[in-house]
């Protein structure tokens, strides 16, 4: 019975993290995603790397949705469930990423297009963070015409 609540608290708690980290953004005049659902599947301490959490996350795209400019202060590494998503990181050249396809983001880079590839059909990430404990995982890009 232990295990079940403690499973259950952990559960809870972790979309409300993610979604008062979002509410803050969103609070300080900063949107933090738009038109894209993260849900936080499990974040977890890294007993071998004092100081280190995973945080492991879905990214659901609606059609023709696209996530703001951002970049993550740690590691990052998505994979595609479902449909296709167009990634650009830095200078690079932007990729279409397809289902079973997977990319790796070092940290600090900036991500600055990361969208469903279809006006009609949904895309899904499954996202692995790896970032400093307590550490915000998404941080947003000031841009020229944000006015920020």
């Amino acid at each position: 019975m232990t295990t079940i609540t403690l499973s259950i608290r952990t559960v809870t708690r972790q979309p409300l993290q993610w979604t008062a980290l979002a509410g803050a953004t969103l609070l300080l005049g900063q949107t933090a995603l738009a038109e894209d659902t993260v849900s936080v599947l499990m974040k977890e301490r890294l007993a071998d790397m004092a100081g280190k959490e995973g945080t492991v996350i879905t990214v659901d795209y609606a059609p023709g949705a696209a996530s703001d400019q951002h970049f993550h202060p740690g590691s990052v590494f998505a994979y595609v469930l479902e449909g296709a998503v167009i990634s650009q990181l830095g200078e690079e050249q932007p990729v279409t990423y397809t289902k079973g396809q997977s990319w790796y983001e070092s940290p600090k880079k900036p991500h600055v297009v990361s969208k469903n590839a279809s006006k009609t059909e949904p895309a899904k990430l499954l996202v692995f963070l790896l970032s400093q404990e307590s550490e915000l995982l998404v941080m947003p890009i000031k841009t020229p015409d944000s006015g920020e």
